[in-house]
């Protein structure tokens, strides 16, 4: 697949560098000459529509001369027939009439000039000038078609090159898929995760006619917590008696000590809050610091020891740490005989440096070694305690008779013993972790659970819109009529109800409050007690 995937990275470089490239400076150059193309058709046109604006001035003139022509000789010959004239204005009249006449001859004459010319230039642009331009972007086009067609055919040359290489690798993919052995791999897997515990043996005959002590079962699938309940019946719905189906705990994993010691500190540390909603403003922080506290000790690593997890599973992890930490002693060892062998090198040729210049670093080397041989020895006491506990594969453990005794929640040692002895705490490092969050979680949320909902001590009406978007805050629409079930304590916030499942606060300048005097009243001496 890797080789498959690297001829189409091939491809795909090739097509950069000889299409993508070449392709994108040819279009440059294409754009370049189109544009020299268009101006030079643009400036053609401008040139005949100047001569056409030429030929109209011209013959607006001539027009105008002719007529100013025309009204000259009508003006002399009116006055040549009036005999009240005087000879002298008979005269003017005439060579006024002459000028204008001569005028009109000169007009005609450049207007005809100017028509040849015009007609002239406009045969030459529509016959030879915008032709021309039109056959050099035709030509222009053409090229553009022909490089296209070579780049289709230098694509058709790169993926050629790469098919042989390509249908190899089809050919090894279906080897490889026609040779997998479903059996191999699952046995694969099974060897990987498997828990190493062994079935629990048979159940015990329990005579209840004569009073007995029950006994712990090591093997025992029951659930008990040590809280005085007895062991429940075989068709009873217990997630101890299906713990490898148990649905996963979705929660972060956790350390199962540290995490029960913090709650059983907050428990009996924190005084018990009767009104979490009257006083939720002011835990609102403190809840939320602690929350952070909480869920930092979940989300850290398990215990040195691997012992949350099923015996073959910790016997793997202790032997992944034993032959890290001698991987790392042999690293050191071998920079202290290097170290060792520059300091001789030193004694014997002091000029090339000082001897005493590796001491330090070799007592540090001699301590790190020291502490890695600790950490394995450790490692190894628990791996040898992990082997050793791992029961045959012939033996048949027997279920003793009895339930579990109680326990005690508070010791580290109770809990350990927990994860061996319970199916809950060992066989499933999941289930584990559901039980422990399951009692603190719940004395914790009974605290604050089934309260009753704080009387309403008036109305409001909301002056703007308000988006609640932090937690605790609720929306508000302009115009809308909710009420008042706390006032402002002096930190801008009213607690204000919609319904029976809405309520929250909003800024106390959104709102227009209007108080019931009874009720407020009433709610001031419980404000006090909850404070």
């Amino acid at each position: 697949m890797n080789d498959y995937a690297g001829q189409h990275e091939v491809i795909s470089e090739n097509m950069t560098s000889l299409i993508t490239a070449e392709l994108t400076r040819y279009v440059q150059e294409l754009k370049q000459e189109r544009k020299s193309h268009f101006h030079d058709g643009r400036k053609a046109q401008q040139h005949i529509e100047t001569c056409w604006k030429q030929l109209e001035a011209s013959k607006r003139r001539f027009e105008r001369d002719c007529k100013e022509a025309d009204r000259a000789q009508q003006y002399f010959e009116k006055m040549d027939a009036d005999i009240n004239v005087t000879k002298a204005d008979v005269e003017k009249a005439r060579q006024q009439a002459q000028l204008r006449h001569q005028m009109a001859e000169d007009s005609k004459a450049e207007y005809s000039s100017t028509l040849q010319k015009f007609n002239s230039e406009q045969h030459e642009h529509y016959y030879t000038h915008i032709p021309n331009i039109f056959q050099k972007i035709q030509e222009m086009e053409e090229r553009r078609i022909v490089r296209i067609g070579e780049s289709m055919k230098t694509f058709a040359e790169v993926d050629r090159q790469v098919i042989p290489i390509i249908g190899k690798c089809l050919d090894e993919i279906t080897k490889a898929a026609e040779s997998v052995d479903h059996k191999n791999d699952s046995q694969m897997v099974i060897e990987a995760f498997k828990s190493g515990f062994e079935p629990p043996g048979d159940v015990d005959f329990e005579d209840f006619t004569q009073p007995m002590k029950r006994t712990v079962s090591e093997s025992s699938l029951s659930n008990s917590r040590g809280d005085g309940k007895s062991e429940p019946k075989f068709g009873s719905k217990s997630k101890g008696k299906l713990w490898p189906f148990i649905k996963k705990n979705k929660s972060p994993k956790q350390q199962k000590e540290p995490l029960s010691h913090r709650f059983n500190e907050f428990m009996t540390s924190k005084p018990k809050i009767h009104c979490f909603r009257s006083l939720k403003r002011g835990l609102s922080l403190k809840l939320i610091n602690l929350n952070t506290q909480v869920w930092s000790l979940i989300e850290g690593a398990g215990p040195e020891d691997f012992s949350n997890l099923p015996p073959e599973q910790r016997r793997k992890k202790l032997q992944q740490k034993v032959d890290e930490l001698n991987r790392d002693i042999q690293k050191e060892m071998d920079s202290r005989d290097a170290l060792t062998k520059m300091k001789d090198v030193y004694i014997k040729n002091p000029q090339m440096g000082d001897a005493a210049s590796v001491d330090h670093r070799l007592a540090e080397l001699g301590q790190n070694i020291e502490k890695l041989r600790l950490e394995v020895q450790k490692f190894e006491g628990w791996l040898a305690e992990v082997e050793g506990r791992l029961p045959a594969r012939s033996e048949q453990p027997r279920r003793q008779s009895g339930v579990y005794e109680a326990q005690n929640a508070s010791g580290v040692n109770s809990c350990a013993q927990d994860r061996e002895s319970s199916p809950d705490g060992s066989y499933t490092e999941e289930q584990s972790q559901e039980t422990e969050m399951k009692v603190p979680a719940t004395d914790f949320d009974d605290e604050f659970d089934d309260e009753e909902p704080l009387p309403t001590i008036g109305t409001c009406k909301a002056l703007y819109t308000f988006e609640g978007q932090n937690e605790g805050t609720i929306s508000v629409a302009e115009g809308e009529m909710l009420y008042v079930i706390e006032e402002d304590k002096g930190d801008g916030w009213t607690r204000i109800r919609r319904n029976e499942d809405e309520e929250g606060y909003v800024p106390t300048s959104y709102v227009e409050v209007y108080l019931d005097k009874n009720a407020k009243d009433v709610h001031k001496p419980l404000q006090k007690i909850s404070e």
